[in-house]
């Protein structure tokens, strides 16, 4: 709606204005989604909402390896541990 009101208003920061007041969010919200429209649309530069789902996803995975990784590294020193607290067998 921004995009086919613009030249209907002095300025893009006006368009918004409108459109947000009739479709009931915030301009800076509209604005933002705008911005995104037009990364997705490779107008603008950044990485588009499948690219930012991605990088979402793949924080997440590495969050949860890291932490598994402590996990494993815990679970072997304690087990290391035990077995050097183990009677010796003759």
């Amino acid at each position: 709606m921004v995009l086919d009101q613009q030249n209907q208003h002095e300025s893009r920061w006006a368009a918004i204005t409108s459109v947000a007041a009739k479709i009931g969010c915030t301009n800076e919200t509209l604005r933002r989604w705008l911005l995104q429209t037009e990364r997705d649309q490779g107008i603008r530069e950044g990485p588009t909402t499948d690219e930012r789902r991605r990088i979402k996803d793949l924080e997440r995975e590495n969050r949860e390896l890291r932490q598994a990784n402590e996990i494993l590294r815990k679970a072997s020193a304690f087990f290391a541990q035990a077995e050097l607290d183990r009677p010796l067998r003759k």
